[in-house]
């Protein structure tokens, strides 16, 4: 393959495919010899295929464990890392630096000038400062606001390629509830995209962002990027909402890349207030005005509500909480126990007695898991551990604390109780000030149209 040079990029099946197709996809003068996987149980294994890899790489790419990097380096005589996915703390970010630079290959990071990707539609994006901020719950205030300006927004999630075929999943278009069936997503997906559909909308996600951001141009008014994790966009924005997390200060100055959105940021919403000391959100303003002075600063609740009290109040109950929080996003627990202690549940079970399958290999691996259970379900085997889980666990009610209908994978022994939660701001610039200020900056594109 002569002079070109040799690189692995470090990833979770999402932004590292997105790195891939920008900046080395068609270009010989790299060679990428392997993806690494993380964070997703069961991704490792697979292959990008073919047809999204190109001319270069006729048998695809394999997706190996992160733990086989240093054999990688030396094996392939890698030159370059490439790490592309986030959700880390720095502490993370060095390790991986020192395993590449000991075993002989440089380490780098794309930057977002690199591998954001420019749209002829104003757009607006919402990210956060860690996973499980409440990103879902600021994007629905900003859907319904450019709603009552009889504009249409089209919401583009951050991948999340985890399973089925990666060539039929190129482009994913959600309309209705039977296409997460027909596409055949995660409890994970669904979670990001239920919210949308159930507000009449169309929402896009997929593998290749290029062609998806054409697609959602010629759709709607506005395209929403719904930001994963704590990635930066990658579409340019013009207008950039960060979340952070009253419940982790601190954070919004020590994870990447989340102080990368904190420091790009036109809008910073201090979420979850109700739940935290107001040292807390002191710190977060400090640190925020430490490395954006130019942002707005909001505080604001995550008030939830459940739909049947009555299953709550006095009764042993079990705690589903959306996966990513509680796992690689750090937090003991969200807003599935929140509801509970709210409503008075008499005990929280801990499920971790009865936990089989990948369960068991997920509380030994995030020991900072309160006593809830991960809504983690990527492929049929581990749906049938959580089922499994679930009918062991003795409870009166399950408090499904995640936004998707896991009913719909899964069958649940118990009587089901709903969580929501919704935005409120208390302090600082409202939703439809951000709103005014997002299309006063993007004026000149609406002005195309």
């Amino acid at each position: 393959m002569g002079s070109e040079k040799r690189i692995v990029i470090m990833g979770a099946g999402g932004r590292d495919f997105h790195n891939f197709n920008v900046v080395f996809r068609d270009n010989p003068e790299y060679r990428v010899v392997a993806f690494t996987a993380a964070q997703i149980p069961g991704i490792q294994g697979k292959r990008y295929p073919r047809e999204l890899a190109g001319e270069l790489y006729p048998s695809g790419i394999p997706i190996v464990p992160e733990e086989e990097l240093e054999e990688l380096i030396r094996r392939h005589h890698v030159d370059e890392v490439v790490l592309s996915y986030s959700d880390l703390l720095y502490s993370d970010v060095g390790h991986m630096m020192s395993r590449a630079l000991a075993a002989g290959a440089s380490f780098r990071v794309l930057s977002p000038r690199e591998t954001m990707l420019q749209s002829t539609r104003p757009v607006i994006a919402v990210v956060a400062a860690r996973t499980g901020a409440g990103k879902s719950t600021v994007s629905r205030a900003v859907v319904r606001e450019l709603l009552a300006r009889k504009l249409k927004p089209v919401p583009v999630r951050h991948p999340m390629a985890y399973a089925g075929n990666l060539a039929e999943a190129v482009v994913q278009r959600f309309e209705k509830p039977e296409d997460l069936d027909r596409y055949g997503v995660t409890i994970e997906e669904r979670e990001e995209y239920e919210q949308y559909i159930r507000m009449g909308l169309i929402v896009y996600a997929g593998v290749d962002y290029g062609e998806i951001l054409r697609r959602a141009e010629m759709e709607g008014d506005i395209v929403l990027w719904d930001g994963g994790n704590n990635d930066w966009p990658f579409f340019a924005p013009d207008y950039t909402i960060t979340v952070a997390d009253a419940m982790r200060p601190g954070h919004e100055a020590s994870s990447f890349p989340g102080e990368v959105n904190v420091r790009i940021a036109d809008a910073i919403i201090i979420n979850k207030a109700d739940q935290a000391k107001p040292r807390a959100i002191r710190m977060i303003k400090r640190n925020v005005r430490r490395l954006n002075p130019k942002a707005t600063i909001s505080v604001a609740n995550s008030e939830v509500t459940v739909d049947k009290p009555e299953l709550v109040r006095n009764k042993r109950v079990l705690v589903i909480e959306d996966s990513p929080t509680v796992t690689h996003g750090g937090l003991p627990y969200a807003a599935g126990y929140a509801a509970a202690t709210k409503f008075k549940a008499a005990e929280i079970i801990d499920p971790r007695p009865y936990a089989t399958g990948i369960f068991t290999d997920l509380y030994r691996e995030y020991k900072h898991m309160g006593p809830v259970l991960p809504s983690t379900g990527y492929t049929e085997k581990q749906l049938r551990d959580l089922e499994e889980t679930i009918r062991r666990v003795p409870a009166d009610a399950v408090i499904l604390g995640t936004p998707s209908d896991i009913t719909r994978l899964i069958k649940i022994d118990k009587p089901v109780v709903r969580v929501s939660y919704e935005l409120k701001i208390i302090e600082g610039p409202s939703i439809k000030d951000m709103i005014d200020r997002f299309l006063e900056k993007a004026s000149y594109k609406i002005k195309k149209y």
